[in-house]
């Protein structure tokens, strides 16, 4: 009875368009309250015990990390540097969009603030060079995805603390997934551009390159560090944040001085609700996962997608589906607290690697980012552009069958995956 009024609560307030953190909530007060069960006390100590983990400090640190680079002056340095590496091919600066999202995902661990801190200066860009509005949002919000691939990633840390995984095998495992989904947006982005007669920016030039690689080192270097210091061992993805954090402050105080002291209380904030909205979102989760797996849900769904078929390769296209599917409706950390407990269910049949599951799991959600109407990265692109959503969706069909290609090659080909894993142990 307390599962068919979870689910069933949950679904009416998704019908109803409630905020996804309310609705999570509310569904578990309700199947804790109205069997009688479990007294509501629960809810308090699981909403608190949800977050209370030294994993999930990461997510609002390198949110906040993001925000002081941004602010910073990091992300016009990257996105000069990568005018000077891509801005030769055809419609140079639509590959330039997507190689500055790559350096800024590096950064963030976020496809929002990646899509946000890119977009702002180059979908304005695009549109004043002369390309089409919409088809400028649609290239920024589809390179903004690889923000939660190329580590640092959000959602792997997420995923890391569901399921007790190796957050910096994680981040190892999503660096060739995130360069391959990257490789193929310049090339779609490129044959498109060459159909509409958009031109290239700027001739090659090896000069150029040196001189804006000179001015973005401190910008590279604060992605060379997080990994660096996770990959060597240094520390944990945890403290990485942190020491991103320090790093966005000394450069974007210190040295390119376009933080002043006065900035600071203002990014702090800006920061922290951004933080708040995605730790309430687990929170509420927590509370929601606690009283699935007591009715033993994510188990009753495994079997069921097993009854249905027991090959391996359709497993993991049945899983894949249900990501897609869910990416497309729901947050994606909910998507993670809610899913990854039976997918993870069904990991002996699926005959991979936990590490390998992660980085298929967070490449079908940042598909999701692109996929109205919960789709983030458009919606951030289109309140860039100032276009209708359903003009960015149009535009961004050739994106998302490309990364369809990109998800079916990460989800079968496990080396592309794993490959890094192995050579870093």
């Amino acid at each position: 009875m307390t599962a068919e009024i979870l689910l069933a609560t949950l679904l009416v307030l998704f019908l109803i368009d409630t905020p996804i953190a309310v609705a999570i909530g509310a569904a578990s007060v309700a199947a804790i309250a109205l069997p009688g069960d479990f007294p509501l006390q629960m809810v308090i100590q699981r909403l608190f015990s949800g977050t209370d983990s030294f994993h999930l400090l990461a997510v609002p640190l390198f949110m906040f990390a993001g925000t002081i680079m941004e602010a910073g002056g990091i992300s016009r340095r990257l996105i000069d540097f990568a005018t000077a590496l891509v801005g030769w091919l055809p419609g140079g600066m639509a590959a330039v969009a997507v190689v500055s999202a790559m350096f800024f995902a590096g950064i963030s661990g976020s496809a929002a603030a990646d899509t946000a801190a890119v977009g702002s200066i180059l979908i304005p860009a695009m549109k004043k060079s002369g390309y089409r509005s919409d088809f400028a949002a649609a290239v920024q919000a589809s390179g903004g995805s690889i923000g939660i691939v190329i580590p640092p990633s959000i959602p792997m840390i997420v995923f890391g603390f569901l399921t007790g995984a190796s957050v910096g095998r994680l981040f190892t495992a999503g660096i060739l997934p995130g360069l391959l989904i990257g490789l193929s947006l310049i090339a779609v982005s490129s044959l498109i551009s060459r159909r509409q007669g958009y031109g290239a920016q700027a001739p090659f030039s090896a000069a150029e390159v040196l001189r804006t690689g000179r001015r973005a080192l401190l910008a590279l270097g604060a992605p060379v560090i997080i990994l660096g210091g996770i990959l060597s061992g240094i520390f944990t993805a945890t403290e990485s944040a942190a020491v991103a954090v320090v790093y966005g402050l000394v450069v974007g105080v210190g040295v390119y001085r376009r933080i002043a002291l006065r900035d600071l209380p203002g990014l702090f904030i800006a920061g922290s609700i951004t933080a708040a909205i995605v730790m309430f979102i687990i929170a509420c989760a927590s509370v929601f996962s606690w009283i699935a797996a007591i009715e033993e849900i994510p188990s009753r769904m495994a079997a069921g997608l097993l009854a249905l078929t027991d090959n391996r390769l359709l497993l993991l296209l049945s899983v894949n589906l249900v990501l897609l599917i869910a990416g497309t409706f729901v947050e994606t950390t909910a998507a993670l607290i809610l899913l990854v407990p039976m997918i993870v269910a069904l990991l002996p049949e699926l005959g991979i690697d936990l590490i390998h599951l992660g980085v298929i799991v967070v490449t079908n959600l940042a598909i999701g980012m692109l996929t109205p109407p919960m789709g983030i990265c458009l919606v951030v692109s289109s309140s860039i552009s100032g276009d209708r959503l359903a003009a960015i969706c149009r535009r961004i069909v050739p994106f998302l069958l490309v990364l369809l290609v990109d998800l079916a090659i990460i989800t079968y080909w496990p080396p592309l995956t794993m490959l890094l894993v192995g050579v870093l142990r």
